[in-house]
């Protein structure tokens, strides 16, 4: 077992493992139109496999959303923690409409009564009484406007439905609105070595929320896996027909931009032992004490691997302030 580095999920004091698993791949294909927005076909078997190498590695610490592979994400998460619910925190997100049957995303709807809906698909889906974080999974919806979304959540913490609440976003202005609700935990963030939200960051620092990180590998990129010639499945999010906010991969190849920022703090992040990817970790976990990293998996390898970046912990002040100079930022 991997030696304990936890972190505490905000102002819920919720403790939680330092780094989660994020389970958007494991929920396989799924579609809005003619635009994949998973990561290609899965083996629930072995996303299974690795939800159990993650739980004996120490991780404790589990996000998804409904829309991953239309409800499918869920389903899988809620069968691996069979028996197990009480040793986990499991984070979930509403917004997206989807017909489970097709895989398509419909639309989607923030109202009361959606996000009621949602929330009781989600519980039944993953097979419990309560969900530990639920986050509005809306990264560009109006602050302005979110205040019924708010005062929603709050009611179903009353109701003993949810435990906390956040928001998947990287508007700073959405996240201070939210950062006032009473109940209000985390707000995630898009964060890693490559692509840093100080804004947002700094949000979560003042109002002790955690900041969860998706993307802390950069949508793979950060595996060192990728190169300029690399392709990806055309129906995978990153390839040739994926959503105009991909920013990582284009046309289904690395963007070179990101390439070349990660092969110029390469050998620093590979250092003291690590791998590449761990030492993406590490970068997050030195960036701030509320960070928790969520990398996501389709195999069990992968889980190990990011799992065993817990024991090494943080970067070291020197090593991360040389990437920060290589990168040309200051804090």
């Amino acid at each position: 077992m991997t030696a304990q580095f936890t972190r505490t999920l905000g102002r819920s004091g919720i403790k939680i493992s330092a780094m989660g698993l994020g389970c958007w791949a494991i929920g396989g294909p799924f579609w809005s139109g003619e635009i994949p927005l998973g990561w290609g076909e899965v083996d629930d078997q072995e996303s299974i496999r690795a939800i159990h190498a993650g739980l004996e590695l120490g991780v404790t610490f589990f996000d998804t959303a409904n829309v991953y592979g239309a409800g499918h994400s869920e389903t899988v998460l809620g069968s691996a923690l069979a028996g197990r619910r009480h040793q986990v925190v499991i984070a979930t997100k509403f917004n997206a409409v989807f017909d489970e049957r097709t895989r398509q995303v419909t639309g989607s709807d923030s109202s009361p009564a959606g996000i009621r809906k949602a929330c009781e698909d989600s519980l039944r889906r993953l097979n419990t009484d309560f969900i530990d974080l639920y986050q509005f999974h809306d990264n560009g919806f109006p602050a302005s406007q979110a205040g019924p979304v708010r005062e929603t959540l709050e009611q179903l913490v009353s109701e003993g439905k949810i435990r906390a609440y956040g928001w998947s976003t990287d508007s700073p202005q959405n996240a201070a609105f939210f950062a006032t609700g009473d109940h209000c935990a985390a707000i995630q963030v898009e964060l890693n070595v490559l692509d840093d939200n100080a804004a947002v960051l700094d949000i979560c620092e003042q109002n002790n929320l955690a900041a969860i990180n998706r993307g802390p590998l950069a949508m793979g990129l950060l595996t060192g896996k990728y190169h300029q010639k690399t392709g990806v499945s055309a129906d995978d999010v990153r390839g040739t027909k994926s959503p105009e906010w991909m920013k990582y991969f284009k046309n289904g190849q690395p963007s070179p931009e990101y390439l070349e920022k990660m092969n110029a703090v390469r050998e620093i992040l590979a250092s003291g032992g690590r791998t590449l990817s761990q030492g993406a970790l590490a970068w997050l976990w030195a960036r701030s004490p509320m960070t928790i990293p969520i990398p996501g998996f389709r195999t069990v390898k992968q889980v190990q691997e990011n799992a065993a970046a817990l024991a090494l912990g943080p970067l070291g002040p020197e090593q991360f302030n040389e990437i920060e100079q290589i990168l040309g930022r200051s804090h």
